[in-house]
């Protein structure tokens, strides 16, 4: 249970950071995270405690907490994590530089192969 817990919040902190990196939330990409949710099957309680740190949390410590709490995960977890955070980057129809670097930085950090991150989303739909 504590590995699940782990996995979707980290993933919300991850998935946050990445839609947050050009500056601006557009409705897709709210859209797009609420599908996350549902896709993932995250409880509200869950989705409760992401806001509610979101709004308090520097951006860097939400970046630190979101990589830990990944890292927590078996590699089939952390490969459809940012499997999830590469099909988000291109929600708003365009990818920017920033989610870009966020997502290289990130997979390096969890060691997981940037082209099984490609094949795995290749395979998702949001």
């Amino acid at each position: 249970m504590e590995t699940t817990r782990n996995y979707q919040l980290g993933l919300l902190y991850l998935v946050y950071l990445l839609i947050s990196a050009d500056g601006v939330i557009d409705e897709h990409e709210k859209a797009a995270l609420l599908k996350v949710k549902v896709a993932e099957k995250i409880p509200d309680s869950i989705f409760q405690e992401f806001e509610t740190e979101i709004a308090k949390t520097k951006e860097r410590e939400i970046y630190s907490r979101g990589i830990d709490l990944i890292n927590e995960c078996n590699d089939a977890d952390k490969l459809q994590a940012f499997g999830l955070l590469y099909k988000m980057s291109e929600v708003d129809g365009r990818v920017h530089v920033k989610e870009v670097r966020l997502l290289l930085y990130s997979v390096r950090q969890a060691g997981i192969e940037f082209d099984d991150v490609v094949k795995r989303a290749a395979s998702l739909k949001l």
